[in-house]
């Protein structure tokens, strides 16, 4: 008689498990999409109202003491979430791309991004907030340390650089990072920074971006007869590579790419799985000279990205300034370009 060999029935709760989840999270999307619709279908009506000259202040609260004395347990209908509808209509009515995304974003988190300035910053957090499945509290995190500024800024996102352009691995890396969650004294050491970032894991990731998985702290590889230690070490798993990261509590000095190029072969050669791409590095600083940076990536095939760091939340009223004034001169360089054409 054959004897039946049994699975491990771990297995199968957990796949069912994950049935249940799954099921739950679609159902989730699914109330959230009509509820959006619901909130874009009841702001169209109270704008079309209103710019007919047909409904005031005065009746938008009646309506919603209305929907109170029918309906006593349902929420999320006074007169100020009302005109928020009629807002958050007539905000995407022309913008499909917008309108598509919202549904995909919770209520609190579309009239965060309501209050941002121009269509591309809220078009760059809708996409980064379905992304990478944001709370509020972190994307509200984000908007508050103008990363839409700081990414529009970042000379490797405009310009993309030749070393940018020959390794895919850096474009999940920025050239400025804001780690005020560290609350760091005035005086500290390379250490202090690396365990504060260490105790702050949660928020660095954040910060550096949610596809990094934390792998350790003074990660050690050996080359030949000597040890050597990465501040710390991080996965990428879209990009499926290590990430090592260097700590420096001064300016950036070219010195310190050698140093990287040593980690990064070493990571390549003895940690580096065969189905994993190569390794990248980033090298934090306090500041640095982008001309001394510029010239030292000049002729490097180090796939490694220099930024500075900043230990307080960045100025958002002049960060919006540079951008507006990037942008303009952006545009006037495409039309110098084109009336030379």
């Amino acid at each position: 008689m054959t004897k039946i060999q049994r699975e491990d029935p771990m297995q199968d709760f957990g796949d069912i498990m994950n049935i249940i989840e799954n099921a739950r999270l679609n159902a989730y999307r699914a109330v959230n999409k009509e509820l959006i619709n619901m909130y874009r279908s009841i702001g169209e009506y109270v704008s079309k109202k209103v710019k007919a000259g047909v409904w005031g202040k005065s009746t938008v609260n009646d309506i919603s003491e209305y929907i109170q004395r029918h309906n006593p347990g349902i929420s999320g209908f006074s007169p100020q979430n009302l005109w928020r509808m009629r807002q958050f209509y007539e905000t995407y009515e022309d913008d499909a791309i917008c309108s598509t995304l919202s549904s995909e974003l919770s209520w609190s988190i579309n009239t965060k991004i309501m209050g941002c300035e121009t269509k591309d910053e809220r078009e760059f957090y809708m996409r980064l907030a379905v992304r990478n499945n944001y709370s509020y509290r972190e994307l509200e995190r984000q908007i508050e340390s103008c990363l839409y500024e700081r990414t529009m800024l970042s000379k490797n996102f405009i310009t993309d650089t030749s070393l940018k352009s020959r390794h895919n691995g850096l474009r999940a890396l920025r050239d400025n990072y804001v780690l005020e969650f560290l609350d760091m004294p005035k005086e500290y050491k390379e250490k202090d920074l690396r365990k504060a970032i260490v105790n702050n894991l949660k928020e660095f990731i954040l910060e550096l971006g949610k596809d990094f998985s934390f792998i350790g702290e003074e990660h050690r590889v050996q080359v030949g007869n000597s040890d050597f230690y990465i501040d710390l070490l991080f996965y990428n798993r879209e990009l499926k590579c290590l990430a090592a990261i260097e700590l420096k509590t001064g300016t950036f000095r070219p010195e310190h790419i050698g140093q990287m190029q040593l980690y990064l072969e070493a990571l390549d050669r003895d940690v580096r799985k065969e189905d994993e791409n190569h390794s990248v590095g980033l090298i934090l600083c306090t500041d640095k000279d982008d001309t001394v940076v510029e010239y030292t990536l000049a002729k490097s095939l180090t796939p490694s990205l220099i930024a500075a760091y900043e230990l307080v939340l960045p100025n958002k009223k002049l960060l919006q300034q540079r951008v507006r004034g990037l942008i303009q001169l952006t545009e006037e360089g495409r039309d110098h370009l084109s009336d030379q054409t």
